[in-house]
């Protein structure tokens, strides 16, 4: 078999959509994205939402929103992918990493041991789609001692009057907390809609706003879509209507505006999403629980609790006891057998960047023992039965061998 890791879902609904926008002859910004804003409120119950080019836009733009710069600090896990920590230094401010859970999300209390005066917010990660626990960050936030901490230098920092909590949702879209859905247990949720991901429109991303009520909504809304195209008065659709043609530049913007041509994508994809795809993904997620979850070497990725629901973005199949080489080499040989299986992700502490900047995975050690046993398995709608019999049978036969290799004592000479 010759099976890939995460290939988009493109059906005839994908391909209708798309071919819709190009007969139209109108393909940047325009009513597809504006589509695909209100399906994604839908889903998640957001107040408002903004579709972008790439999640790392999103962060960037909402980091600017709430006047995060130089001297301030954001935290953020040491296990996430770049983006999380990118978005800060593009903004001049400061990463600050904490370690994780064995759940693989953020740690609420070795947050509030760095929370400090500079602390302008925090970016808390959705791992292979699980939330986080957003009740305990919340809580932290919002709490006497922390809020006290917190010094507005801004009009919107006084408006909310306490750390930012920012959801990295690249992951999660569709999952669930206390039985809703997760988007809207933050001030400020960012999806990613880049290829692998659940929901794709190639690349492209999603901010949703759940703000207190000391903000204006619909005010912030606009603000933010003229943020998105340089901070033009009227987006290229607009002009084009009749002789609206004059426009005006009201502050320095960027240009991070999601074109209609990767908004079909993702509109079709979505229309189908809560019905179809997502229940596939988690039939599949089951299966290969249920499949791992008795052998002695398996941790098992948590699929829910009492609070959450992931949203099975990714198997993240962790095998107790075997090192790192050990990892690559269950990796290298699935290969062989047509499975291409993959990590997520590799500490920040641990890339040569990162590590100029003085970070060391010393300091994250939940950080490094997760990722060195970690293999994330292929899950998407398009997998058939056969394919995951195939897989799961393949990965019990590579675990299995060097599990009993590293049992075999050493004989001396």
């Amino acid at each position: 078999m010759n099976i890939s890791f995460s290939p988009p879902f493109i059906d005839q609904q994908v391909i209708d959509e798309v071919l819709d926008t190009l007969n139209n002859n109108w393909i940047t910004t325009g009513p597809k994205v504006k589509a695909l804003e209100s399906e994604i409120i839908k889903l998640t119950g957001s107040q408002a939402a903004i579709c972008v080019n790439s999640w790392t836009s999103g962060a960037i733009m909402m980091l600017n929103w709430f006047g995060v710069g130089p001297g301030d600090e954001v935290i953020l896990p040491a296990y996430s992918y770049c983006a999380t920590a990118l978005c800060v230094l593009h903004c001049g401010a400061t990463p600050v990493m904490v370690d994780i859970l064995d759940d693989l999300t953020i740690n609420p209390e070795a947050i509030s041991e760095k929370i400090t005066s500079r602390t302008k917010a925090i970016i808390a990660v959705d791992i292979a789609g699980l939330p986080c626990h957003y009740n305990r960050l919340n809580a932290l936030v919002h709490s006497e001692a922390m809020s006290s901490r917190f010094i507005p230098e801004n009009p919107k920092q006084a408006a909310l009057g306490r750390i930012l909590l920012i959801s990295d949702a690249a992951h999660s879209i569709g999952a669930l907390y206390d039985g809703e859905p997760a988007a809207r247990k933050s001030d400020v949720t960012i999806f990613s809609f880049h290829a692998v991901k659940n929901v794709t429109t190639g690349e492209g991303g999603c901010i949703c706003l759940n703000l207190p009520e000391s903000f204006n909504v619909p005010e912030e809304f606009s603000y933010l879509k003229m943020l998105c195209l340089n901070g033009q008065s009227k987006d290229a659709f607009t002009k084009s209507q009749g002789a609206s043609w004059k426009y005006d530049i009201m502050f320095k913007g960027f240009k991070m505006n999601m074109p209609d041509i990767c908004a079909a994508i993702g509109l079709a994809q979505l229309r189908q999403y809560s019905g179809e795809l997502l229940p596939r993904r988690k039939a599949i997620y089951l299966k290969y629980l249920d499949a791992f979850q008795h052998q002695d070497w398996c941790i098992a990725p948590l699929f829910s609790d009492h609070i959450r629901q992931s949203s099975c973005h990714l198997f993240a199949l962790r095998i107790s006891g075997i090192t790192e080489e050990q990892r690559d080499e269950v990796i290298a040989e699935l290969a062989a057998a047509g499975i291409q299986a993959n990590v997520h992700f590799i500490p920040m502490p641990m890339l040569t960047y990162f590590k100029t900047l003085g970070y060391h995975i010393s300091d994250f050690p939940k950080s490094l023992k997760h990722f060195s046993c970690e293999i994330s398995l292929p899950i998407y709608p398009q997998l058939r039965d056969e394919e995951t019999d195939f897989i799961i049978s393949q990965v019990l036969d590579a675990v299995n061998r060097k599990v009993a290799l590293r049992e075999v004592p050493v004989l001396s000479a």
